[in-house]
């Protein structure tokens, strides 16, 4: 890469995830020297289907198709979720060569049968779009015209997210290493490691296994300056991230690691004498597009009774 060349990182977050967003930049600027700009993706002004079976599943499914509109339609770009952390020169992600594709996704899912074991996991690992490579010069995605293809029954949210089917088959490189998107795991040539679980991620819930990953991350910047308690703790009062989080950034690194589960045990009554609930806003979404469709496939099922 070119000496002046800036590293584009655009990260997909809703509100409950921003405090994540600055402690991922954290990380990645943490390991290289190069210019790095990021990006976060909040409340972008994104259609909403008509088919509510196609709507976004989280607030940000879509953001990445609206990375080539927002770099200016030039250079290149990474896409990233925001429950990330990155511990090497994001320069090795940079430079993989595009070889004639538009777009990088993951290689393989590895470690699923580990993985899988824990709480929280999800039945089986997709292969995964959350770390991208976008050559946007080369990309005229928009995502209004793409909503509207939707809409058009060229393809459902399952072939755009999952089949990016919007891209011819050579358009699409799976070439980034799992190393650089490693779902819930971490080892020696872990380069980033993706808090996929939301049940699970260390700022909402007690006792992730690699969950003091983050934390190390959050208390360096506590005491450098790059956050400050006020921050985290309005974070906590709004119901974003878990009360016990401000006991396990103050004392949990004090622990030896054998106590530390009797931590978590304390931890665990604190946030529920709290009330506290995880991601209450995501998963109060989650239940009116769940209404939305119960509602949009009656519709369509009085429709072709009428019909017949």
């Amino acid at each position: 890469m070119a000496n002046d060349e800036v590293i584009r990182v655009f990260v997909g977050a809703d509100r409950s995830q921003m405090l994540a967003v600055p402690v991922l930049e954290h990380s990645i600027k943490r390991h290289t020297d190069a210019r790095v700009e990021v990006i976060p993706m909040l409340d972008l002004p994104v259609p909403a289907p008509k088919d509510p079976r196609n709507s976004q599943r989280t607030g940000f499914s879509f953001s990445r198709f609206c990375i080539p509109k927002l770099a200016g339609y030039q250079g290149k770009a990474i896409y990233m979720d925001a429950d990330m952390l990155v511990f090497r020169d994001i320069r090795e992600l940079w430079n993989i060569p595009f070889d004639g594709a538009k777009v990088i996704i993951q290689k393989e899912v590895k470690h699923e049968d580990v993985t899988l074991n824990k709480a929280g996991a999800p039945k089986k690992r997709k292969k995964q779009c959350a770390v991208m490579l976008l050559d946007c010069g080369r990309l005229d995605w928009d995502i209004e015209h793409i909503v509207r293809e939707m809409d058009e029954e060229k393809y459902d949210y399952e072939g755009l997210m999952y089949d990016l089917c919007i891209l011819a088959e050579d358009e699409v490189k799976f070439g980034v290493p799992f190393e650089w998107n490693s779902l819930e795991h971490y080892d020696s040539e872990t380069r980033l490691i993706h808090y996929t679980d939301v049940y699970t991620q260390p700022w909402t819930a007690v006792g992730n296994p690699w969950g003091d990953l983050w934390l190390d991350e959050v208390r360096l910047m506590l005491r450098t300056g790059a956050l400050t308690w006020e921050m985290v703790r309005k974070e906590v009062d709004l119901g974003y991230f878990r009360p016990s989080l401000l006991t396990d950034l103050k004392y949990r690194q004090r622990f030896p690691s054998w106590a530390r589960s009797w931590l978590d045990k304390r931890n665990i009554v604190k946030d529920k004498l709290s009330r506290y609930v995880p991601h209450k806003e995501v998963y109060a979404q989650k239940r009116i597009r769940q209404q939305a469709i119960k509602a949009y496939e009656a519709q369509l099922a009085a429709k072709r009774s009428n019909d017949a």
